[in-house]
């Protein structure tokens, strides 16, 4: 993207975790929050558009808030992903990560973001939440639970269960509409609701209380706006 005129605001800068791990990270502001960007391709862009947060994904990225969140809170934001004809107008992957840990470095989250690097697959070795709204080629709608087992995952290709499965087009995505999303965690309750219905509505056994929130996809043409953290 030549135009410079454009109000990208990426920053390099180095990000202190509680452990105070010091490494150069690719970030963002937006929506009075830092995001760390983990991408697979430098190809990928991120924009900032006055109030709005535009990714063009030419692989797998995903924009982590640089500060964990505890339960309960409530977690709000708006995507809308555009399909105009463009070369990476992919009509898919509306997705989510929140609560999320790193089992190897239980202090200092971001230890492992240069690894993770965007790779979807590196992500199971996180303890998370995760929402794929419309995945699979926007075929699925699903919930699941990861409990950092990357080794199942590298060695037998073992993924978490799927909690819960939509595949109705009904909870699937339309092109160029804005989707409000919103996720809570009180207690043992984790729910996920989007244009005010309730899609995931989980009594977790053993919940996850702290952890980091991000926005996640891949070779798609996505927006963001209104990112809000509302402890409850």
């Amino acid at each position: 993207m030549k135009n410079t005129s454009l109000l990208i605001i990426i920053l390099f800068i180095s990000v202190c975790s509680p452990a105070q791990h010091q490494e150069t990270f690719e970030l963002v502001e937006f929506c009075n929050f830092s995001w760390v960007i983990e991408k697979v391709s430098d190809e990928t862009i991120v924009e900032k558009k006055d109030s709005i947060l535009e990714i063009t994904a030419t692989n797998g990225i995903t924009l982590w808030m640089d500060q964990a969140i505890k339960s309960p809170v409530k977690i709000k934001f708006e995507a809308k992903v555009i399909d105009e004809q463009g070369e990476f107008d992919r009509v898919s992957d509306l997705n989510c990560f929140w609560m999320a840990n790193d089992p190897e470095n239980p202090n200092d989250f971001f230890a492992r973001s240069a690894w993770r690097n965007g790779t979807f697959g590196n992500y199971y070795s996180l303890s998370l939440y995760y929402a794929g709204y419309g995945g699979n080629n926007n075929s699925t709608t699903r919930f699941r639970k990861y409990d950092g087992n990357f080794t199942d995952f590298k060695d037998k290709k073992i993924r978490p269960d799927i909690l819960k499965e939509y595949t109705n087009p009904e909870n699937l995505i339309k092109a160029n509409q804005w989707y409000s999303i919103e996720i809570t965690v009180q207690q043992n309750i984790v729910k996920y609701c989007i244009n005010d219905q309730v899609l995931f509505n989980y009594i977790d056994e053993a919940p996850y209380h702290q952890g980091y929130f991000g926005l996640r996809t891949v070779k798609n043409h996505i927006c963001y706006k209104n990112i809000t953290i509302t402890p409850l």
